[in-house]
């Protein structure tokens, strides 16, 4: 039996204690200064993979369709007030596991002084790899941010000297970066689901790596990009801009099929369904009612 309104009143306000409930400008999830909020309708896909049986994708429509864009030394405002340049690499970028470090790390020897503004640092003996406060492996933060961030006015260019060796090699930034660097702001989670007859498939989520998906002190980044309305002017949807990491995160098969899904939804004559807020407002489009109403 669903939990009534009240009761979920009462749970908050046993939780929460003498405080009472946050207002809607405090609590996580309300829109602040040049962002929307992250809770709003989405639509959303499920389809299974083409490739495996056993696995189901479940895709955001509502972020896949939108025009989100990068805004790196274009307007990109920062996680950490003050450092606008940084962009997202203030933090530095944790490894997922061993494997991850040890791709990046055979990329890193490619480097030259030409490219890496921090070559000399990050080939010294502390390297460009550190232990962080919470006991996980990830790159060095140096000068206030990752070391492989290029500052603004270096000659070999500013921005992560790894996409940049990528881009001189013809090759796909996912190639040379940490796995965290190149799925952001893609976000990727798995749940098995017992079904009603009693198999289990696993669903592959596949949707928009908003504030919460840096746990809670995502909610205290000073900007994040995708649900800031600057961040939407892209001529191109995020499914079609994102194309080779979609694919290295769902297989050429799934990728196809979630494009279809994606085409599909854009190419419906009626306005979209949930579309993402942050997005320009969409040309007017008529429909049955609104003709209906027009003639009256």
């Amino acid at each position: 039996m669903g939990t009534t309104k009240a009761a979920k009143q009462q749970n908050r306000d046993g939780v929460r204690g003498a405080h009472g409930t946050a207002s809607a400008q405090t609590r996580p999830g309300a829109a602040r200064d040049e962002e929307v909020g992250l809770d709003f309708p989405r639509a959303w896909v499920e389809f299974p993979d083409p490739a495996d049986d056993e696995q189901v994708f479940r895709c955001d429509l509502t972020w896949l369709t939108s025009r989100w864009q990068c805004l790196f030394g274009n307007g990109c405002q920062g996680i950490t007030a003050g450092r606008a340049e940084d962009g997202c690499c203030t933090l530095g970028a944790h490894f997922s596991d061993e494997e991850d470090e040890q791709r990046v790390a055979g990329h890193v020897a490619r480097l030259t002084p030409e490219m890496w503004q921090f070559h000399g640092v990050g080939t010294g003996p502390h390297g460009w790899a550190e232990v962080n406060e919470e006991g996980e492996r990830q790159t060095r933060r140096f000068q206030g941010a990752c070391i492989f961030h290029n500052r603004a006015g270096f000659e070999g260019g500013a921005g992560c000297a790894l996409h940049l060796l990528a881009l001189r090699e013809g090759r796909e930034p996912l190639e040379t970066k940490p796995d965290v660097c190149w799925q952001v702001p893609i976000r990727r989670s798995y749940e098995w689901v017992e079904l009603p007859d009693g198999e289990e498939v696993l669903y592959v989520s596949i949707g928009e790596y908003d504030r919460r998906g840096w746990g809670s002190g995502g909610h205290d980044l000073h900007w994040w990009c995708t649900a800031a309305p600057s961040a939407h002017g892209a001529g191109q949807p995020v499914y079609v801009s994102y194309r080779a990491e979609l694919i290295e995160l769902m297989g050429k098969a799934g990728y196809d099929r979630l494009a279809e899904l994606c085409e599909q939804r854009l190419a419906a004559q009626l306005p979209l369904v949930a579309p993402h807020p942050a997005d320009p407002p969409a040309p007017s489009a008529s429909t049955p009612a609104t003709d209906a109403a027009q003639e009256d």
